[in-house]
């Protein structure tokens, strides 16, 4: 049983048009058709596929209101620590989340050749983001800004 691909996930999320508009505006999804299932869902779209599935959460979930520090985001969500997207247009896209005064971090991985931004959505899920080495020219962020454990 080869698994092939990923096929979406989906967040349930407290606030869904806050957690659309922020895949959308944030990170260039597009919002998109999807089959009636008798409940609220959005649906987000890269290309021609969905990737993105956006439900209610039940309405007695806590939340807090407070946006995420630099230790939230290297600690990652729970149970999920993070998602990841293979990204071009780094300089581009750091300044697009500034102007949208998106709090990231910066890690270089290594001998991936890869350079990479974590941020956190609405719901507190940790997001990475990887660009090509060569665009990270002059930039030096630290090996290893992710925590994996509870130390941060």
């Amino acid at each position: 049983m080869p698994i092939s691909h990923l096929e979406h996930f989906l967040i349930v999320a407290d606030d869904v048009e806050a957690t659309t508009a922020w895949y959308v505006d944030v990170l260039g999804f597009r919002l998109g058709d999807h089959p009636d299932f008798g409940v609220p869902v959005n649906w987000l779209y890269l290309g021609d596929g969905d990737v993105i599935h956006i439900a209610q959460a039940p309405s007695n979930s806590e939340k807090s209101a407070a946006a995420p520090s630099r230790d939230d985001i290297a600690r990652g969500g729970r149970p999920i620590h993070h998602i990841a997207f293979r990204a071009s247009g780094l300089a581009e896209t750091m300044a697009h989340l500034k102007s949208m005064a998106v709090e990231f971090i910066e890690q270089q991985a290594g001998e991936q050749n890869l350079y990479q931004l974590f941020m956190q959505d609405p719901n507190g899920i940790t997001v990475e983001l990887n660009f090509p080495g060569a665009e990270a020219e002059g930039l030096n962020a630290p090996k290893l800004a992710l925590a994996l454990n509870n130390e941060r």
